[in-house]
């Protein structure tokens, strides 16, 4: 198991991989559910901007709709990939999991039937309606992904819904956050905010070999 110590860093500055300094990494969010309450009330009645131009035929941009759609767990994740990606020339230092679409950029705009399309898809390796796209996509950045750049899963690991695709296309080179072993959902997503402003990156470690679930840390300490 190979893993990054947390460690503080200044902008533009790559994390420490063993003995090496990495510069080039990329991140994977996974996406916001667009069943439940929350989804109902963007795609339904709901009288507040975002659903209401949404409803008017308008777009909105995809880290926007599901930061809504999911709040503190996406905020988060949005948040510390835009604090601490560094990717290659070119290339968004974040791209989000789409249950249709492969691998989309957070600022690509969506629309109500973009959502709805999302959910007629289920997250499933064994549906190539979601697998297919996401393997395309996944295997177009590895080849433009150096060497030594890794690709940070900020999603479920414990499951194989992800981890199944993109373990084949970046082997090694596919990590998570060892702190999110054991942490749910909303814990998650007040770390990564905690990591955001105190500037300091999480530990990195690979998918394979690695335990995958675990206790329930401690609870996040209220900081006034």
């Amino acid at each position: 198991m190979q893993a990054d110590a947390p460690r503080k860093r200044a902008s533009g500055e790559g994390f420490a991989l063993g003995m090496t300094i990495v510069d080039t990494r990329i991140f994977l969010l996974s996406p916001a559910s667009v069943a439940g309450r929350r989804a109902q009330l963007l795609l339904g009645r709901g009288a507040f901007p975002l659903a209401e131009h949404l409803r008017a035929g308008g777009s909105a941009p995809l880290s926007e709709v599901f930061t809504f759609l999911s709040g503190l767990y996406f905020r988060g994740k949005h948040a510390y990939a835009s604090a601490f990606a560094g990717p290659p020339a070119h290339t968004s230092g974040s791209f989000i999991i789409t249950t249709n679409r492969g691998l989309l950029d957070p600022a690509t705009p969506v629309t109500a039937a973009d959502l709805r399309a999302f959910g007629t898809v289920p997250i499933d390796v064994g549906d190539a309606r979601y697998r297919e796209p996401l393997t395309d996509d996944a295997r177009a950045l590895a080849a433009v992904l150096p060497d030594d750049g890794v690709v940070v899963l900020l999603g479920s690991i414990a499951s194989g819904k992800y981890v199944d695709i993109l373990l084949e296309i970046f082997g090694d080179r596919l990590r998570f956050p060892a702190e999110f072993v054991g942490r749910g959902d909303m814990s998650r997503g007040g770390l990564l905010l905690r990591c955001v402003e105190d500037g300091t990156e999480l530990s990195y470690v690979t998918v394979t070999g690695t335990r995958r679930r675990g206790t329930r840390p401690p609870r996040l300490e209220p900081r006034r």
